[in-house]
């Protein structure tokens, strides 16, 4: 619900709003499972969406696809609307479904390149050694003009790589054929989890997830994560992705009356577990700077801890649900809950987060200046457009009626470092031999041929020792042809080396 630029979120003492110029301060909320979170996430993302700000939001379980449909005006949610003060008017909001496996929405998929190398070293579950030999590939690549879309693309720069590391070791650093043979393993594994299906063309246009309906209000982009958390690595991998291609995209515009978008990362512990110092490191700061770019981040998880300090110190827009308080870990995390809040003396903080019940929680919003208030125990006010799950046929319907519908749905197979690569080996391979065959070898080696067994081809012939002093000739001459091709693909927007970004993806301003 909206009111004079602020979103209202339920009622303690008091209406609890907040404020959509201090909206893009980022946010946090947390509790555990069957509190009420999604609740409390819906219920801000209805605010923001009558706020005309786009949303982007996983949904994990398939509850929040509900927001497109309009709400039941249940005997409970018409008590808690009275009880908070307000009239339970049901509403549906516009949404657009996304889907990494193109199944239950929009295929969404990213480039190679713009991955970068951090972020697919972090996918690929690479140790250090084998990220800096990933890195090699990557710098190879952006000097001799190689785009890469997909993983036939990653793949055959790899082969290039080990079958030239003795000469290149010279001007990049030590390579081991041992360590690329790992790095093809692992890219085996992500094609084997459909990891694939990410990487490659048409990649996403950002400004698709900041779109608004005729009657202006925000879309509520809507990713289906369901199959996804089965690989939680590809999950935690895609909304980094995601965040540091909004941070490198969008224009730096200062604070705005409210934000342009307002993203919502559920299970937000995953994008922390396990990862390393520098990446983290890396996390905070995009955090901390993509404000500037009118984006707001809000975390959602079941405990603050989940978070790193670092990260949460930038998240001024607090709820709380309930925790459990059984062990004398889950004690410890409550009273650290507890401390991350600007206390109340009408109540024990502490002891109140393990009281609450299912639907309120302890909430805390940026005021005035950017001053955390003080925290107050709130009854959330119920959401306006349906709770819970949509079923399979009206999402069916609003993917048909999608204005993204089409655009998303073919994979295209632009010429890149694959082809490239195999062109200009086929033509130097020809001349050695009196006639082709890289080509073919390459598609054997990379799947893209189907003959197995029977007559080999002349390229299949072709010694190793050969193949390799081919390769090697094509490495020093090839980045004038590619850099030609590249320019007239880019409109010459990328010249001989490729800028990355934050997070190792391309810088495209």
């Amino acid at each position: 619900m909206l009111e004079d630029g602020k979103i209202f979120i339920g009622k303690s003492t008091k209406p609890e709003y907040l404020d959509l110029a201090l909206a893009n301060r980022h946010g946090l909320i947390t509790g555990a499972t069957g509190t009420g979170k999604t609740v409390s996430l819906q219920v801000l993302a209805e605010g923001f969406s009558n706020a005309g700000v786009p949303v982007f939001a996983s949904d994990i379980k398939g509850d929040l696809s509900g927001i497109a449909a309009p709400g039941n005006a249940k005997d409970a949610f018409i008590k808690r609307a009275k009880e908070v003060g307000i009239e339970y008017t049901p509403d549906r909001f516009p949404v657009v479904f996304w889907d990494l496996f193109g199944e239950q929405g929009h295929r969404v998929r990213a480039t190679v390149s713009e991955m970068g190398p951090l972020l697919l070293s972090r996918l690929l579950d690479l140790n250090d050694t084998q990220e800096g030999v990933l890195n090699i590939a990557f710098r190879i690549a952006d000097d001799q003009g190689l785009l890469l879309l997909d993983l036939k693309d990653l793949r055959a720069l790899l082969q290039l790589v080990a079958d030239s590391a003795q000469e290149l070791t010279t001007t990049y650093g030590n390579v081991s054929k041992a360590t690329i043979g790992t790095i093809q393993r692992q890219l085996l594994v992500l094609e084997n989890q459909k990891g694939n299906e990410f990487l490659g063309e048409p990649a996403l246009d950002i400004k698709d997830l900041m779109r608004t309906d005729r009657d202006g209000r925000g879309v509520v982009n809507i990713l289906a994560a369901d199959k996804l958390m089965n690989n939680p690595r590809l999950y935690a991998t895609f909304l980094l992705w995601l965040m540091s291609e909004l941070f490198e995209t969008l224009p730096e515009v200062g604070d705005l009356d409210q934000p342009k978008l307002v993203f919502f990362f559920d299970e937000a512990h995953l994008l922390f577990a396990d990862a390393p110092k520098p990446l983290i490191e890396t996390v905070e700061r995009v955090v901390r700077l993509i404000r500037s770019k009118g984006v707001g981040v809000y975390f959602v998880t079941q405990n603050p801890a989940d978070v790193p300090e670092t990260v949460l110190a930038q998240l001024g827009n607090r709820v709380q649900h309930a925790l459990r308080a059984y062990t004398p870990r889950e004690q410890k995390a409550v009273r650290v809950a507890a401390q991350t809040f600007r206390q109340n003396p009408a109540f024990d903080t502490e002891k109140a987060i393990t009281e609450l019940g299912v639907g309120e929680a302890l909430v805390s919003m940026l005021e005035g200046k950017g001053v955390p208030s003080m925290v107050e125990r709130t009854l959330i006010a119920p959401p306006m457009a349906q709770v819970g799950p949509i079923d399979q046929a009206e999402r069916q319907q609003i993917i048909a009626a999608s204005p993204l519908r089409g655009k998303y749905e073919q994979t295209i197979d632009s010429e890149s470092a694959y082809e490239m690569l195999a062109k200009r080996a086929e033509k130097a391979a020809a001349e050695a031999q009196g006639g082709g065959g890289i080509l073919d070898m390459l598609g054997n080696l990379f799947g893209t041929n189907n003959q197995r067994k029977g007559t080999m081809t002349v390229g299949q012939r072709v010694t190793r020792e050969v193949t390799r002093t081919v390769v090697n000739q094509t490495v020093g001459s090839i980045a004038a042809e590619i850099g030609k091709s590249i320019a007239g693909r880019q409109g010459g927007s990328i010249g001989r080396a490729i800028v990355r970004g934050t997070l190792g993806g391309l810088l495209r301003r």
